[in-house]
């Protein structure tokens, strides 16, 4: 065996899980024939078995499935799947029903196919370290626990107990764990918890030399009920129905963990696994795992190990950084610095506007309090740590000042110029914009190769993803120690180059824009922010528009119409576009903040928002005819179209920063596993026909060069 070591001494069998050349354990095929061989070794030495340990020789237990092979399945590949985790869960409960007592001993993380096998284990001992993380995420990737974990942890908890880890894959500490019974003993962290944990297996064997599952003994009754018991079945008439309404029908994983744990109880244990095995080998070969997949694991992964991170210099955590805007988006970062332990400056026009962002801090905080999520001491600590100012002065000595001012170059400039040269020596200068090129904004500073632009999206403490973008003349040191920022403030961040709008903005913008001409159409309101939702939307173009506010939108427009004057080219505006300015200046409806956009805000308290009746009369025709399916399409594919341009132009430079920025920045259905991944989840070929089909009807909004074309081949990831 090349991943399994096995010795057997004085009655007791130490498994050991070392994969060779890896960091941690993986159900690779390798060790997928090892467990085969160790099923067959124990078999064999069964009379002189005493007792079995499973261990591990990693920092961690075990990490779970061979997520490269899953991505590298084909839908053809169902049956041998299904045959392969039959075959693995056979192995399991040859270890687990021999009639000797198995015991876990976890040293470290289990998560997935990770803490399936420490299930194996009749007992479970673990260090009691609360950076050690068990659970079984696998729904978070579109799978499901299918090596035995459905049918084990409902039997152990119950269908509404098991429910949170299963179905929305809620992972816990080893105390938790101990609280659940799901853990039987915890060891204190230290250099000998490892000898500590396996005397105490020996004494937990030597006492129970004829341990089984407790399922496995006759009348164990299932936490809760079964499916038949009243309780239980009412609670499932409506379960599918949240489900439903949570995933809008577009996650299958879900559903299907529901159906295993529902069917599973209704039957043997054996029976039960082989329902998992079909369902598992299902979703493997489904479109929405790869997706998933490849998003949440391959590309968060890249964000979080700073593939994106140019040069090599030391990493950067700055000490003093200064805000210039108290407004809402200089208080969030205020607010998630200040939580970081980095102290801030946060300056506004007035001691009064800065202490009045300060106040959100103070409210945040408070809630968290209130809640018992706080101390009140470590709330002090962080509002402490947030120096409110109307004085530039007091921004000496800053290693980064970021401005969150209004969006007008004029005001950026000026603030810039104030500001920079209080920094410290080698700090740099960042623009919070969302749309304005950060090369033009750079022309204010006297030392363009320090300027950075970095994004974040509201609302801040919120929101995981900030968009750094280079400048034309920015260096990589100072784009590194940008990204280092980012992560030292607990946020994901993505590295673009310099265009208007960026990646985020760009995309976002044909998102509502797309929606908006649909309205122009005389396609009804109603009918829009339904297609959005249905498609996987978090919320429709016209209610995201008053979000952002019309007349923010409208001065973006008029800012890019002389900029284009300025450069001696035409701009013209899109029929979305068009309309905009027609709500605002017509119609004096600028959004959200006014209480009037598309949609009408009532002052009563507890009353919801509705779309403004006039839309109708305004803008509606009854003789447009409109299709539900072209429009879940023109929303999705003109954000595709839009990322695979920048793309091409250069604006992105790798596929998992477009897939990764577009769901956590934009709201991107994460059921698509992101913008470029929705292209190759259907297929390149299919997507540039759809896309043709799509510029035919309704403009060259979807229209994709030849150039487009051959960037988004040459792109596609191979595993």
């Amino acid at each position: 065996m090349k991943t399994i070591k096995y010795q057997l001494n004085d009655g007791i069998a130490t498994v050991t899980f070392d994969e060779p050349d890896s960091p941690v354990n993986t159900m690779c095929l390798q060790w997928q024939e090892d467990l085969s061989a160790l099923a067959a070794r124990v078999l064999q030495d069964k009379d002189a078995i005493k007792g079995i340990l499973l261990t591990s020789a990693k920092s961690t237990f075990f990490a779970g499935a061979d997520l490269k092979g899953a991505m590298r399945l084909k839908v053809t590949d169902a049956s041998a799947i299904f045959t392969e985790i039959e075959r693995v869960k056979k192995n399991f409960r040859t270890l687990e029903t021999l009639g000797k007592p198995v015991v876990s001993c976890l040293n470290g993380t289990a998560l997935g196919g990770g803490w399936e096998v420490a299930l194996i284990g009749h007992h479970r001992i673990a260090i009691d370290d609360r950076k050690i993380q068990f659970g079984l995420p696998e729904v978070t990737l579109g799978l499901l626990p299918g090596a035995s974990g459905v049918t084990k942890m409902t039997r152990h908890l119950g269908l509404m107990g098991a429910q949170p880890y299963l179905v929305e894959g809620k992972t816990f500490s080893p105390k938790e764990a101990k609280g659940l019974g799901l853990v039987h003993d915890l060891v204190a962290p230290s250099d000998q918890a490892a000898t500590e944990m396996r005397a105490r297996a020996l004494a937990w064997i030597a006492a129970n030399p004829s341990a089984e599952h407790p399922w496995e003994t006759k009348g164990y009754k299932v936490p809760g009920g079964l499916p038949s018991s009243p309780a239980v079945a009412q609670m499932l008439v409506v379960a599918p129905a949240m489900i439903k309404k949570q995933t809008r029908g577009l996650y299958p994983a879900p559903e299907a963990i529901m159906a295993c744990m529902v069917e599973g109880l209704q039957v043997d244990v054996p029976t039960a696994l082989r329902i998992e095995s079909r369902h598992l080998a299902r979703l493997m070969t489904g479109t929405n795992a790869r997706a998933m997949i490849n998003t949440f694991f391959f590309n968060l992964n890249a964000i979080k190990s700073a593939q994106s991170r140019p040069g090599k210099s030391p990493r950067f955590k700055p000490a003093k950084v200064g805000v210039l805007g108290a407004g809402m988006m200089g208080a969030g970062i205020a607010f998630t610095q200040a939580s970081k332990g980095i102290a801030t400056v946060l300056k506004d026009v007035s001691q009064e506007k800065a202490e009045a962002g300060k106040a959100y801090s103070a409210k945040l905080t408070q809630a968290r309090v209130d809640k018992g999520r706080m101390s009140a001491d470590d709330q002090q600590q962080l509002l402490a740590r947030i120096q409110t100012t109307g004085e530039a002065a007091d921004l000496a000595g800053c290693d980064l000042i970021i401005e969150a001012v209004f969006e007008n170059r004029e005001l950026k400039a000026k603030v810039t110029q104030e500001a920079e040269p209080l920094l410290a020596p080698g700090g740099f200068f960042a623009s919070n914009t969302s749309t304005l090129p950060i090369s033009g904004l750079a022309t204010a500073s006297r030392a363009p190769e320090k300027f950075i632009g970095i994004h974040f999206f509201s609302p801040v403490d919120k929101m995981k993803l900030v968009e750094i973008i280079r400048g034309k003349q920015t260096d990589d040191e100072t784009v590194a120690r940008a990204f280092d920022y980012v992560q030292a403030i607990g946020k994901m961040p993505i590295v673009v180059n310099d265009s208007r709008g960026f990646f985020t903005s760009r995309v976002f913008g044909t998102f509502v824009m797309e929606g908006i001409a649909m309205l122009g159409e005389g396609i009804p309101a109603p009918a829009i922010e339904n297609a959005a939702m249905q498609c996987g939307m978090p919320v429709g173009p016209l209610a995201v528009m008053d979000e952002v506010a019309l007349n923010l939108s409208l001065h973006v427009m008029e800012q890019t119409r002389a900029d284009f004057e300025a450069e001696g080219k035409t701009y013209v505006p899109g029929p979305g576009e068009v309309l905009v300015a027609d709500m605002v200046r017509k119609h004096q409806r600028p959004g959200r903040a006014a209480g009037a956009g598309f949609y009408e805000y009532p002052k009563e308290k507890g009353a919801k928002k509705f779309l403004w009746p006039q839309l109708k009369p305004l803008y509606e025709k009854a003789d447009t005819r409109w299709d539900l399916a072209d429009m879940k399409d023109r929303l999705l594919y003109r954000q595709a179209v839009e990322s695979a341009r920048c793309l091409s132009e250069g604006v992105l430079t790798s596929v998992h920063e477009a897939n990764i920025g577009s769901i956590f920045g934009i709201g991107f259905p994460a059921w698509t596993g992101g913008v470029m991944q929705f292209i190759y989840g259907m297929g390149v070929d299919a997507f540039v026909q759809r896309a043709d089909h799509l510029a035919q009807r309704f403009g060259a909004g979807f229209a994709l060069t030849d150039e487009v074309k051959a960037t988004i081949r040459r792109f596609e990831p191979v595993y």
